[in-house]
């Protein structure tokens, strides 16, 4: 084989390939040998059948599917021999080949910019620590105990009031009628919540055990008996039982009931919990801290129809019009995230980033948590689509890749208090707000403080509003 790089612009090389005639029978020959014992042919035993005859059954075929493989096989060599890795798929142009004739294509291909990383481990972000103070933890295990009420047993002729707990049978009528679903037995409500009915809560605030009430209410929306939906109900009531809410003990008891070994236990891991809340939160801002400073590395050219690709990304959904009034906006954004996609996928390649299968389980694993419920529509959806387990991968691969240059930088430590980390995130979330008002909504402003002073004049220029890189660019397979 034969290759010829000639540069014909910027990042742009046509590599020509030859293969010569006597290269390509070889493989014809292997190809005519490898069926030659899948033939049956009236007249020829298995595996006996001439290669002229086959030529003549089969050579055009056989030919097609060799020409394909030599073509992949000898178009990736080339590549890889050459140090040439093509942003997008190359197009091949074939200019000699047939049978019994050698090969002769030229590849065009739009080659990745060279990227410099150095300055990726001297990144400048900040690394928070949240120190929680004791009264933090204590304050969050009695939201917990609040959150968990038990109950006694009220004293006799005690009225209930909000709060109690209420044990009631009913029967449901709708035009002195009764119908399906409107009876219950030992129905529990804690007064106050309305988690039954709307205003049925409050019809029973009052009552002692062993009364019986009519209470009035609207059945819902979603009731299932569809011809009762909005019609009033009279559900005849006989409460059963009534029990005070107590004060729940935060002991050892309680902390083994949340699953703790005893109290203190039960604190460490409130505490951990907590500092883990805030810690997300604050990593994921330095995260954002990298990938500005990343922003900001020079690439000298960056594919345009990598830039095209990622254009279509962000107009999809749009109407034309909406597409090419917001172009030039889309790309901007398009080169910074394409850009740092490079910059990040440079940097695993040289350290070696791998994502194994464990680690894409892993993550389908924590998708499955995310949504309780609905984990075997999330499996379902994953097993198929193929391009969403890509997607996946090339989350863990990015996560992977900024962890790493979070170890390899010399990062800005600070420890805070839990008030401190609430405010840098609000000031954080207040900035992102801000800094994504709609470009349109500032011009439309301008434009009218400038129309007032009869001084309109036409804008061209349209900053890129702020947008995450995508992982998209930085997914490896």
């Amino acid at each position: 084989m034969k290759v010829t790089i000639k540069n014909i612009k910027g990042l742009n090389k046509d590599v020509k390939v030859f293969i010569d005639k006597e290269t390509m029978n070889s493989h014809m020959d292997e190809k005519y040998e490898e069926i030659k014992s899948t033939v049956n042919l009236k007249g020829f035993r298995p595996g006996k059948v001439p290669k002229e005859v086959l030529k003549r059954q089969f050579g055009k075929a056989i030919f097609g599917e060799v020409l394909d493989k030599v073509l992949k096989d000898s178009s990736t060599k080339a590549l890889d021999e050459n140090k040439i890795k093509p942003a997008g798929q190359p197009k091949l142009d074939l200019k000699t080949y047939g049978e019994d004739k050698e090969l002769e294509y030229v590849m065009s291909v739009t080659e990745l910019p060279k990227v410099e990383i150095k300055s990726l481990e001297s990144i400048k972000f900040d690394q928070y620590s949240v120190k929680i103070n004791d009264s933090e933890t204590d304050k969050r295990i009695k939201e917990i105990a609040k959150n968990q009420p038990s109950f006694k047993e009220a004293p006799l002729k005690t009225k209930a009031k909000v709060g109690d707990l209420i044990i009631l049978d009913y029967k449901a009528t709708v035009d002195e009628k009764e119908f399906k679903g409107g009876q219950g037995k030992n129905t529990q409500l804690t007064l106050g919540k309305d988690l039954f009915l709307k205003g049925f809560d409050k019809q029973l605030i009052g009552v002692k055990k062993d009364d019986e009430k009519i209470v009035e209410a609207t059945l819902p929306e979603n009731f299932p008996e569809k011809e009762l939906v909005n019609k009033k109900a009279k559900f005849n009531c006989k409460i059963i039982n009534l029990k005070n809410p107590e004060e729940i003990k935060i002991d050892d008891n309680f902390a083994k009931n949340l699953g703790a070994k005893d109290l203190n236990d039960l604190k460490t891991l409130i505490s951990k919990q907590i500092n883990d809340e805030y810690k997300n939160s604050l990593n994921q801002l330095a995260t954002n801290q990298i990938l500005k400073e990343i922003g900001k590395i020079k690439v000298d050219e960056i594919p345009q129809n990598l830039i095209e690709e990622e254009i279509k990304i962000l107009s999809q959904g749009m109407s034309e019009d909406e597409a090419k009034k917001n172009k030039v906006k889309f790309t901007e954004t398009a080169k910074t995230r394409i850009k740092t996609g490079l910059i990040l996928n440079e940097f695993g390649e040289q350290n070696k980033i791998k994502v194994s299968e464990q680690e894409i389980q892993a993550e389908v694993q924590k998708q499955l948590r995310m949504m309780p419920g609905q984990e075997k529509m999330v499996m379902d959806f994953y097993q198929k689509n193929p391009s969403a387990v890509a997607s996946l991968r090339g989350t863990v691969y990015e996560e992977k890749i900024l962890n790493l240059i979070k170890e390899k930088s010399k990062p800005n430590k600070k420890e805070i208090s839990k008030d401190e980390a609430e405010k840098i995130l609000k000031d954080a979330h207040n900035n992102d707000h801000n800094h994504d008002l709609s470009k349109e909504d500032k011009k439309k402003d301008k434009k009218k403080k400038i129309d007032s002073k009869s001084e309109l004049k036409k804008k061209s220029s349209i900053k890129a509003s702020k947008s995450k890189p995508v992982s998209k660019k930085v997914s490896k397979k």
